[in-house]
């Protein structure tokens, strides 16, 4: 319906902040309000499933749950793709009072058992696995199979395989309670992944912060392209677009697939999306023959997260599907999202910035823990309501990472006079030659502005005179036609000479995370040789 002012309908005054206190209740406000209103769509039909036969298979979950044994507080974990059982998984267990663990479901057996013994999980939650994944592990300790039914046309019903009753073993994890919401692992190398819990409490600062700077509503739609087990689909993509009323599609895959991606966007009528910048060059390099054009998707705005966005993508981007490319940042100890760029009429667009603090507070300070003057850089901490109170079972870490209730992130930066986030690295990823200290990201972004390549990669190369030199892997276009010796001759215009990587390997492929950010140990375990 026109607005009748000739005003925007996304006025500052019409924004409508959710009404949530965490994740138990990230569904009442829209099931009293629009219980008929699409919040998910769902299985290869894309059939949509409303606000209010969701939260009746949820009630039905959380019921069940009640009489497992399980008590409030306890933790459970949850294995499953992108899909409906998911969803149901998740707000069933909040609703029940216990702590929700989401895992990655490709875990080898030995990690995803240590990671749920370390938790001290009372049980395992399951859904049907991505398509050509591997059904989940028999673990020891219950684990529960949850399905969803959804018929076209008919009620979403739901069953959950219980068995035997909760036996509640020693030595689980202290520092629980039913003030939590959901413990996340952070990336990384599995083996050494960390256990963050955030409450209720974390869980709504970041959903409301998260919606208020996108102004997300009940006429937005988006695509799950994110995992929903870590937090860049779970808060950003999943909470944030439940608690505003709007519409989620979860791919058929349960898993984000480049052939139906448009397609799913058209299905969903979405107005927005968010990815990590290795999706996004996938879908840009695919777009002239795929990409239906902005009156068929008309998007508000793309989002991305989880990695640096090289400018030359993000332009590209913006050219391409005609809607402002939004930077953000944050990680799981801030309950995901902690700064961003604003909408364009809300603030400023700043090249290579990941924009301002969306609900915290920042800092930048000196190896002294001064602040540091605005574009000085230093490191970059957090403070606020999103933030995790520690590292469970981890009081080493958590003394060294929290300090007042300030997180310290470990990545390095600067804010300029307008409070804009300017990130240029990570502490630990520094490759130090001869005593100069060569961020690799950016490098990363001189190279990937090199005509031809699309994917780049730089590590440390142990050596017995500098100590370290500086290596990096490429990945370059089909078209592209370039190779080493030319993109070392592009580096020498930009960069200093000890920034000029000592060699340059033109590869096929850069491994990834699961979340689809730069895989960095494998990177120096495959190329630092």
């Amino acid at each position: 319906m026109a607005d009748p002012s000739g005003g925007s309908v996304r006025e500052l005054n019409r924004y409508r902040r959710p009404a949530i206190s965490g994740l138990f209740d990230v569904l009442d406000q829209y099931v009293r309000d629009r219980p008929g209103a699409r919040a998910l769509v769902v299985t290869g039909d894309r059939i949509p499933v409303s606000y209010g036969a969701l939260a009746a298979v949820v009630d039905d979950v959380a019921a069940h749950l009640g009489s497992t044994g399980l008590r409030r507080g306890d933790a459970v974990g949850l294995v499953c793709a992108n899909t409906a059982e998911f969803v149901v998984a998740l707000l069933g267990a909040a609703r029940a009072g216990l702590v929700v663990a989401p895992m990655d479901p490709t875990l080898p057996r030995p990690q995803m058992s240590a990671r749920l013994e370390g938790l001290g999980a009372q049980a395992i939650l399951t859904g049907p696995p991505a398509v050509d994944a591997a059904p989940v592990a028999q673990f020891d300790i219950p684990t529960w199979e949850l399905r969803v039914n959804i018929p076209i046309g008919g009620n979403a019903t739901v069953t959950l395989e219980t068995g035997a009753s909760v036996r509640h073993p020693p030595g689980t994890v202290s520092g629980l309670s039913d003030h939590d919401a959901l413990v996340l692992f952070t990336s990384g190398s599995t083996n050494r992944a960390k256990m963050v819990p955030l409450t209720h409490t974390n869980v709504a600062a970041s959903v409301r912060g998260i919606c208020a700077n996108y102004e997300l509503g009940p006429e937005d739609a988006t695509v799950a392209v994110m995992p929903l087990f870590h937090g860049h689909g779970l808060l950003a993509v999943l909470l944030a677009s439940l608690a505003s009323g709007g519409c989620v599609l979860l791919p058929e895959r349960g898993r984000f697939s480049a052939h139906t991606f448009w397609d799913d966007m058209r299905a969903a009528a979405a107005t927005w999306f968010t990815a990590v910048p290795t999706i996004h060059e996938i879908l840009v390099q695919r777009s002239a023959r795929e990409y239906p054009g902005k009156q068929v998707v008309p998007l508000r705005f793309v989002r991305s997260c989880s990695a640096p966005l090289n400018t030359a993508t993000a332009q590209a981007m913006g050219r391409r599907f005609g809607a402002p490319v939004l930077s953000a940042y944050g990680m799981t100890e801030t309950t995901h999202q902690a700064t961003s760029e604003p909408l364009p009429r809300r603030g400023l667009a700043k090249l290579g910035s990941v924009g301002r603090a969306t609900g915290v507070d920042l800092r930048v300070v000196d190896h002294g823990g001064q602040t540091c003057p605005a574009g000085t850089v230093g490191e970059v901490w957090v403070h606020g309501p999103t933030v995790s109170r520690g590292y469970l079972a981890d009081p080493v870490e958590t003394a060294h990472s929290f300090i007042d209730g300030w997180f310290r992130t470990g990545d390095l930066g600067s804010l300029d006079e307008d409070g804009y986030l300017f990130l240029t690295g990570r502490i630990k990823n520094l490759v130090n030659r001869g005593g100069e200290k060569i961020s690799p990201e950016h490098v990363e972004a001189i190279l990937a502005g090199c005509s031809g390549v699309t994917e780049a990669a730089v590590f440390a190369i142990p050596d017995a005179i500098y100590g370290e030199r500086v290596g990096a892997a490429v990945v370059v276009s089909r078209t592209g036609g370039v190779g080493a010796e030319e993109i070392l001759r592009y580096c020498r215009t930009l960069l200093s000479p000890f920034e000029i990587p000592d060699r340059v390997e033109v590869v096929t492929a850069l491994p990834h995370t699961a979340k689809g950010a730069l895989d960095r140990r494998a990177v120096q375990d495959q190329f630092a040789h």
